[in-house]
């Protein structure tokens, strides 16, 4: 069932009842319908990020701090939450906490791509002649986005109009201070086969969270099915009920 939040502003999939205990946000190319399972049983919303499902995308090319200032906006009325974030909703979810710690009492994160272990190579010596000759209208725009298109990921070739755009800008952020800023408690749950996000590089992200817990899912990849949705869930559940024990 769809709700509303923030004033008509953000759309989510309701689970149970409002106010919700739990805000999930799903990945790149997703939407908040990725959540059934995970969210069983639980009063908590999922969240269709902005360029996603039924959701509008923004007008320019947001960053994950604006996707997180959205979110803080829509979920203020009934913090502090714990947030499940899945990928680039990971993403979102690092800077939520770090920006904005009094909105978030706890954080799942699985599969998000926060930290880069090896620099990223730079585009061959062609393509950016070819990228020289387009901006001085040498090279057709048909041509240019060819050539783009075969360098692009599947995600980047999938995207359209100002998605590309959030996307590339995704990519290239740095996350290194918000992890460090994060105070509440975190468990990180990684597929053993995640290319999109490979796990050592989340368990050095989970290193540089304070008292962040990390764990590995035998066989498991990057989408949140099978058993690393189960574990997610697992983790969700221990998570909210280490919360409800007394201080």
């Amino acid at each position: 069932m769809i709700t509303t939040l923030a004033g008509g502003r953000v759309l989510a999939e309701k689970h149970g009842s409002i106010p919700p205990r739990v805000v999930a946000l799903h990945g790149w190319g997703r939407d908040g319908t990725d959540f059934e399972t995970v969210l069983s049983g639980l009063d908590a919303v999922s969240i269709h990020l902005p360029g996603f499902g039924p959701a509008p995308a923004p007008d320019t090319a947001w960053s994950t701090e604006q996707y997180a200032e959205l979110v803080a906006e829509a979920i203020a009325p009934h913090a502090p939450v714990t947030i499940v974030g899945h990928s680039f909703g990971g993403r979102v979810a690092v800077r939520l906490a770090a920006r904005h710690p009094e909105l978030v009492r706890g954080m799942v994160i699985t599969g998000a791509p926060l930290v880069r272990l090896t620099a990223a190579a730079p585009p061959p010596l062609s393509f950016r002649v070819a990228k020289w000759a387009n901006a001085r209208g040498i090279l057709s725009d048909q041509r240019m986005e060819a050539l783009r298109r075969q360098r692009g990921s599947a995600d980047y070739r999938a995207a359209q109009g100002v998605m590309r755009d959030v996307l590339v800008t995704a990519v290239s952020e740095n996350y290194d201070d918000d992890l460090a800023a994060i105070s509440c408690p975190v468990r990180m749950v990684w597929g053993e086969n995640d290319t999109a996000a490979p796990t050592d590089a989340g368990r050095v992200a989970s290193e540089r969270i304070p008292g962040a817990r990390f764990r590995v899912v035998d066989g498991a990849a990057h989408l949140m099915t099978g058993d690393l949705e189960l574990a997610v869930r697992e983790e969700l559940l221990t998570l909210l009920d280490e919360q409800d024990r007394p201080a």
